[in-house]
């Protein structure tokens, strides 16, 4: 990598500091600095989202998936997009009709506090396993790039991501992703894409190199699509991040039409960064690391200045998403715990401070994390298994069946996130089962402890005609 391409990646970075200094200044309000004033139009929105769904697994991962199976990668960021249109479809005007700013805010008015709280620690918890990951895809990158050491790269990309996030918040993160979003599309499906098929020898050379299985969508194998779908499908639903990009926009229509367009979006740029990773086998075939084979690509058929600008891209994927997750995790840490429990009387100054701190605390754990975990598939599995196996039961209920109660989604987020960690400890990260073992411990302790609740609040009326009700939040959502 010559001076030339360094330096655009360096530009590229000074950009991004100043647009989050410039953000900063609209981050008036603790509303602004957590949705940015609740007032994005369609594009700003759009592009947002995109940019937020499409980091390191989407981008390094599906790239090292396609170089190993083929178009079969296609699967990770295929769920991912699924999640999100299912999202858009079925949920936006439920979601937006409780204007909270959180997950669990909503799991607190439909339930209790306590759901709050424990649904508040598991959803900050794997937004930030999702900025660790994004801090591993950037240090890999920018080792491979520059030459620096991966613990450096990962100080480095870390660092400029939770400045300008600390600064500006929502704001900023707004600002830099639809920067990143451009960024990242022009790099890869008009500059990496064509110029990668071109030197495997075009659509013919890749029907006749590549392994016949190479162009089978099944050759991933039929229990790692289940499993994609069981961590992104699910999981995308009920995502802080992607909740919280949801409150930026302005209108219900802007959200629901914003989030679909992001959803197929997703899906197209799975399947050209899949396309690379195939042309990479061809180009590339003794790639030690299929983790670098973006990367390495990059370096073998970009020209000079080129280069630059698409590995700018790739680390804008990278960027956009680890800014919106470790936002959303300190909003979930701030919001519904220390806001609600420590500091229920703070005035808003005090409060946008509070977020700036937990942010920078976030931050710096986010990258000891990925400093000691150092691989992005792994990362991700472990954020999605418990989200998908613990969440995604209480807030679908919560949202459809009247009947769930507060005890039953406390302990159902209990119960299923014990199972998924000890499934994982016993049967390795991999497996889909703990997955599976979370989603049927949540829904038999929601319905078993629902309907034993109301057994027991029905006996208490026969005696004193007094019954409560659980359904009004739920109701005027409809």
């Amino acid at each position: 990598m010559n001076l030339m391409d360094v330096l655009i990646i360096l530009v590229y970075f000074t950009v991004l500091i100043v647009v989050g200094i410039i953000g900063a200044k609209r981050a008036k309000s603790s509303e602004d600095y957590i949705l940015a004033g609740r007032n994005l139009g369609f594009f700003m929105y759009f592009g947002c989202l995109g940019a937020v769904i499409l980091g390191g697994a989407s981008t390094i991962g599906t790239t090292s998936l396609g170089y190993n199976y083929g178009i079969s990668g296609v699967w990770l960021v295929f769920m991912l997009g699924f999640g999100i249109m299912l999202l858009g479809l079925f949920l936006i005007k439920r979601i937006t009709s409780f204007k909270v700013m959180t997950i669990s805010e909503f799991l607190g008015k439909r339930f209790n506090s306590q759901s709050q709280l424990i649904s508040a620690l598991v959803a900050a918890i794997y937004d930030m396993m999702v900025s660790v990951t994004q801090v591993i895809g950037m240090g890999t990158i920018l080792h491979v790039l520059v030459g620096w050491n991966l613990t450096t790269s990962m100080l480095v990309g870390g660092g400029i991501v939770l400045f300008y996030t600390i600064l500006g918040g929502m704001w900023s993160v707004t600002m830099t992703d639809i920067i990143q979003f451009i960024v990242m599309t022009v790099g890869v499906f008009f500059v990496m894409m064509p110029l990668g098929i071109s030197s495997a020898g075009g659509w013919s050379g890749l029907a006749s190199k590549l392994p016949e299985g190479y162009f089978s969508f099944t050759n991933i194998g039929l229990k790692q699509i289940f499993q994609y779908f069981l961590l992104f499908g699910l999981g995308m639903v009920v995502a802080q991040d992607i909740w919280q990009r949801v409150f930026t926009a302005k209108t219900l229509k802007v959200a629901r039409t914003g989030t679909v367009f992001a959803g197929i979006y997703s899906i197209f740029y799975g399947l050209a960064v899949s396309i690379i990773g195939m042309c990479a086998f061809i180009v590339l075939p003794d790639l030690k690391d299929s983790q670098n084979a973006f990367a390495s690509m990059a370096l073998e058929i970009l020209p000079n200045g080129v280069l630059g600008l698409v590995l700018a891209g790739v680390i804008s994927a990278l960027m956009s998403t680890a800014s919106g997750t470790l936002l959303a995790s300190s909003t979930l840490i701030t919001n519904d715990i220390l806001k609600k429990y420590y500091f229920k009387d703070i005035n808003e100054r005090q409060f946008l401070k509070l977020s700036r701190i937990v942010t920078t605390i976030i931050g710096v754990v986010t990258i000891i994390f990925a400093l000691w975990i150092q691989d992005v598939l792994v990362a991700l599995d472990v954020a999605y298994a418990v989200l998908s196996g613990a969440i995604f039961v209480p807030i679908v209920l919560g949202f459809f069946w009247k009947r769930a109660t507060a005890n039953a989604a406390f302990y159902s987020i209990i119960l299923s996130s014990i199972t998924i960690l000890i499934g994982l400890a016993f049967e390795g990260i991999t497996s889909t089962n703990p997955i599976l073992y979370g989603i049927a411990v949540s829904v038999v302790s929601m319905v078993v402890i629902s309907l034993s609740s109301q057994a027991k609040e029905k006996q208490v009326s026969d005696y004193t005609g007094d019954v409560g009700s659980e359904t009004s939040y739920i109701d005027s959502a409809k």
